[in-house]
Formats: C-alpha cells, sequence, structure tokens
C-alpha cells in the first residue's frame, strides 16, 4: 500500500517539475501549471492517478497553512494604513459582485439557493498569489492600480473567513434566521474568542521556552504543531481547520516570533498548496470542456467581463484614474484558489452537486489560464504610473536589515533610529529579543543564517543589509546566502580581525569592518597624540596603514 502511495507521489512531483516550470516560462502562473499538471496526471488525463480523494485529504494542508499565513501577514496596522480603498472598494466590490453572481447563478443556471449564495461571493474572490506574483514581477506594486488592486486582495483574503463559515451554516438541515442560525453563530463566536483567549497566553510563552532551548528543529516541530493543533480544535468544535489556522496567524501576527515561524512554514505551504491545486486538477473532468467548449468559454468570458464591468466604476468613485481603473478591473477580473477551496469544502458536504463542482472548476482554471493576457493589457493600458506622496498604500519595506543586535547592532540601531531610517532587525536570542522589543525596537527572533527568514522578513525590498553576528562561522554563511538570494543587495559586514574580512568580502560582502583595526587605529591616534607626533602627521600614517589594510580585504572579494 506504501509503495502505490509513494508512486503517486513521485509522478505528482514529476510533474509539478515539468510542468509548472514550462508555465512560469510562459508567463501563465504557477497556479494554473499546478492545475493543469493535475489534469494531466488525472482520470480525465493520462490516469496515471487514481487515489484522487486520497490526496485531496492530504493536500487540504496546504490550504490550512496558507490561510495561516495570510492571518499572519493581515496585521491591522497594514489593514488601516490601507483603510479607505481596503474597506471601502473591497467591501464594495465583495458584496456586490457576490450578489450578482449569486443571482445569475440561482435564476439563470439553476443552481439551488443555499449553493447559490456560496457561490457568487466565492466566485467574486480573485487570485492573490497570481496577481502579487504578476505586479511583483511588472515591479507594479507600487503604482496606483497596483495598490488598489492589493487593497481588494485584501479585504477579499478577509471575506475567506466568514464564507468558511458560512458553509456549515448552509449545509444545516433547517436554516432559520432567528433560530438555529442564530444559535450556530452564538457557538461560532464563542468557540472563537476561546480560542483567542487561549491562544493569546498560550503561544508566545511556548514558543519562547522553545528558542531559548536552541533547538531549530524543535521550533520548526512547534510552529507546525501550532497550526495544525488550532486547526484541529476548530474542526473538532464545528468550525472549518482553515478557520482555525486563520487565527493561529493572527494570533502570531504581532509576536516577535512571527518571522521565524513563517520562514518555518513557508516550504511546508508551497509544497502542500501545489498538492491541493494539483488534485483539484485531478478532479477536473475534462470531458465536460470538450463537449461543450464554446460554453465553457462563453461562461469563463463572461465572467471576466461581469468583474471588470464592476470594477472599473468602483475603482473611479474611489478616485482612481480611468488607465488606473481599467488595469485593476483586467487583473481582478479573473476567480483564484480560494474559490476552489469553497467549492471543494461545499462539495465534500454535498452543497455542490458533482456536475456543477465540475463546471465550476472548469470555469475558474479558464479564467485564471485568461490572466496573463489581462495583466500584460492592464499593464500597457496604466503604464509605470507610480503613486504620489499621500495614496493609501501598504507600507514600505524598511530600507535597512540588521542581521544580529547584539552590542554593535544596538548600536547601528540607535543611529538609524536617530537619523528617522527604518529598520527590522533580527538575533537568535529570546531574551535580546523580548528586551529590546520591550523598548520599542523592531527586533524580531529568528535565525538569520536561513534563506527563508530573510525573505519573510522583506530582506528582499532592503537596500542596505548589515551582519554584525559574533560567531564568525555565521557571519560567513549569512553574508554567502544574501549573496546568493539578493545579488544587488549592499551587504555590509563586521569581521574579528583579517582572515574573517578577506573571508567574508571573498563570499560577497560590498564592504567589510574588522572592529580590532577600528579598535587598534583609535588606540594608536591616542598614542600618538600622547607622544607629540603632530595630528596632520598621525592621520597621514593611520590613514596609510587603513588603506594597506582595507587593500588586503578587497584584494580577497576579487
Amino acid at each position: 500500500m506504501f509503495s502505490v502511495y509513494l508512486t503517486d507521489i513521485i509522478i505528482l512531483l514529476i510533474a509539478a517539475v515539468v510542468i509548472v516550470p514550462v508555465f512560469q516560462l510562459a508567463r501563465l502562473g504557477v497556479v494554473p501549471g499546478f492545475l493543469v499538471a493535475g489534469v494531466i496526471v488525472g482520470p480525465s488525463g493520462l490516469g496515471l492517478i487514481s487515489n484522487v480523494s486520497e490526496i485531496g485529504h492530504f493536500a487540504e494542508i496546504g490550504v490550512v497553512l496558507l490561510l495561516f499565513i495570510i492571518g499572519i501577514e493581515l496585521k491591522p496596522s497594514r489593514l488601516w494604513l490601507m483603510r479607505r480603498l481596503v474597506f471601502g472598494l473591497g467591501v464594495i466590490q465583495v458584496i456586490l459582485t457576490g450578489s450578482i453572481l449569486a443571482a445569475l447563478a440561482y435564476y439563470l443556471f439553476d443552481i439551488s439557493l443555499r449553493a447559490a449564495i456560496l457561490v457568487g461571493p466565492a466566485l467574486a474572490l480573485s487570485s492573490t498569489a497570481f496577481v502579487l506574483q504578476i505586479l511583483a514581477e511588472q515591479k507594479l506594486l507600487n503604482s496606483r492600480h497596483g495598490r488598489a488592486s492589493l487593497a481588494v486582495l485584501l479585504l477579499q483574503d478577509l471575506a475567506v473567513v466568514p464564507l468558511l463559515a458560512l458553509v456549515p451554516l448552509l449545509v444545516m438541515p433547517k436554516l432559520g434566521i432567528g433560530g438555529d442560525i442564530g444559535i450556530a453563530l452564538a457557538e461560532s463566536l464563542l468557540i472563537l474568542g476561546l480560542v483567542v483567549v487561549v491562544g493569546r497566553y498560550f503561544l508566545t510563552p511556548v514558543l519562547h521556552r522553545v528558542a531559548r532551548s536552541g533547538n531549530p528543529e524543535l521550533f520548526t516541530a512547534s510552529a507546525v504543531l501550532i497550526v495544525l493543533g488550532t486547526a484541529m480544535a476548530t474542526e473538532r468544535a464545528g468550525l472549518s481547520m482553515a478557520m482555525g489556522a486563520f487565527l493561529a496567524g493572527i494570533l502570531i501576527s504581532d509576536s516577535s516570533y512571527r518571522h521565524q515561524v513563517l520562514a518555518e512554514i513557508l516550504p511546508f505551504r508551497g509544497l502542500l498548496l501545489g498538492l491541493f491545486f494539483m488534485s483539484m486538477g485531478m478532479s477536473v473532468n475534462i470531458a465536460l470542456f470538450f463537449d461543450q467548449p464554446i460554453m465553457s468559454v462563453a461562461i469563463a468570458v463572461a465572467l471576466l467581463a461581469l468583474k471588470a464591468a464592476i470594477l472599473y466604476p468602483l475603482a473611479l468613485v474611489y478616485g482612481l484614474k480611468s488607465k488606473s481603473s481599467r488595469a485593476v478591473a483586467l487583473l481582478l477580473a479573473q476567480s483564484g484558489e480560494f474559490a476552489m477551496v469553497l467549492f471543494a469544502l461545499a462539495r465534500k458536504d454535498n452543497l455542490l452537486t458533482e456536475a456543477v463542482f465540475q463546471q465550476l472548476l472548469l470555469i475558474v482554471l479558464l479564467t485564471m489560464v485568461a490572466t496573463p493576457v489581462l495583466a500584460e493589457l492592464a499593464h500597457r493600458i496604466a503604464g509605470k504610473q507610480l503613486a504620489v506622496a499621500g495614496d493609501a498604500g501598504e507600507p514600505s519595506e524598511a530600507p535597512v536589515v540588521l542581521a544580529g543586535f547584539g552590542r554593535v547592532g544596538r548600536r547601528i540601531g540607535e543611529i538609524l533610529a536617530g537619523a528617522g531610517i527604518p529598520f527590522v532587525a533580527l538575533d537568535s536570542d529570546p531574551s535580546v529579543v523580548a528586551a529590546e522589543r520591550a523598548s520599542g525596537c523592531p527586533v524580531f527572533y529568528g535565525d538569520v543564517c536561513q534563506p527563508g527568514l530573510l525573505k519573510a522578513v522583506g530582506a528582499m525590498g532592503a537596500r542596505v543589509i548589515i551582519v554584525t553576528l559574533n560567531e564568525p562561522s555565521s557571519a560567513k554563511q549569512a553574508v554567502a546566502s544574501l549573496k546568493e538570494l539578493y545579488p544587488e543587495t549592499r551587504i555590509y559586514a563586521r569581521g574579528h580581525d583579517l582572515e574573517v574580512c578577506k573571508e567574508l568580502s571573498r563570499l560577497g560582502a560590498s564592504g567589510v569592518v574588522s572592529e580590532n583595526v577600528e579598535a587598534s587605529l583609535e588606540l594608536a591616534r591616542m598614542t600618538l597624540a600622547e607622544i607629540g607626533i603632530d595630528e596632520k602627521t598621525s592621520d597621514d600614517m593611520l590613514s596609510e596603514f587603513q588603506q594597506k589594510y582595507e587593500a588586503q580585504i578587497n584584494d580577497a572579494g576579487l
């Protein structure tokens, strides 16, 4: 039995490794690549895998991890900075588009009322992962239409939570406004409140104790346990696993451990979420498309047109110019991954029939495949119109990242703070992190040698990264990882002696300073002054020595 599952996993990995890069090169996106890979190896394609339902159950963990990461990233401060677009444009778009699509599903396509109540809002959601990836590649996240798109996507991510809670309510035998549904909502709020209270007073102390143990494997296990444990607790209480994971993310979002937890979870999420999309692809009955290709394409085009037609005037109302409004409408016209998540959950609870489920999956897939073309059109229409000062938008990345916040890093942080330059600092000592955060410093717990952490903290958007680690081996590993991941970023490092400085320069540091030499120069300067050497002669001697020393370091980096 195990060999059968192992064979299936190997087949899925081969399909992903072959097909997803092709879609990336064609700029069609990662998510459609996973979906098509699933279609090819599934029953509707080559029929290489038949255990679709078993794989689907395992792949649901990917959705749980996705909601957890969204919970971490949806910090209240971030939403508040973009409140006008998030809670204005975003809310109206979801409500208006969802209502119209629900009405069309009920009256035009003869879908049951309960199913239509979910189908409409689900199709109103766009693909967060796909759109943000496209905007990042085009370097337009900071443009007017990029920021507006991000605001709508943030609200749509928030809307997933009540929609997840809506599914079990819609499958109740009797749906009474004043009776059953009121009791169910009260029970849900009570359960969520209990999870929040327990999590707030339990998660951070546990992570602090684990971090003090200095065992990275134990921290990884603890991070996964928090996500899956909270998800299982909410499922046992009658809610969805995804909602529990989202709450766990929210609870950790303001913790000093958020970046390290995020770094631990991201690899699992990427792999398992890819598996989820492949399982959705395997579930698609591709014969449905070949039986009625014109109808399937027509419905997909109609959905794209309807969402764009609603978004365009709304964006105009909220102050975007015509070109930017058209770009937002085109970028967000598709349906996305959360529609698939909701449809899969609804099918599992028999809220959707198999025929309706298959048609919906096919429509979502077609709209996502069309997204790169629409995104390119949006790019040509809007161009690179950067956001002006005063626009609501996502807070910018800190231009400086401090890897290590000991005595040297702390002094650098004080200088940067005095100059009004924002920075983010990382340190692997939980006591240091707790003490510095108590004084208001933006210091987070984490192993700076871990590439995932550097990405989570925003190193890819930093102009300068300063490595001040005490341990030479850790400093070398950090510099090497940073240079490989962010070759265009300036990396400055601290070394103890000439040999360490040479090695750091060879590994790619843009500038290296030896604290021993700096101390030696200052002590020599004071000594020369005391024995009567004039200041100019002293400066020339020390400058010559420093230039020779730096030349040796720079020569090592060539």
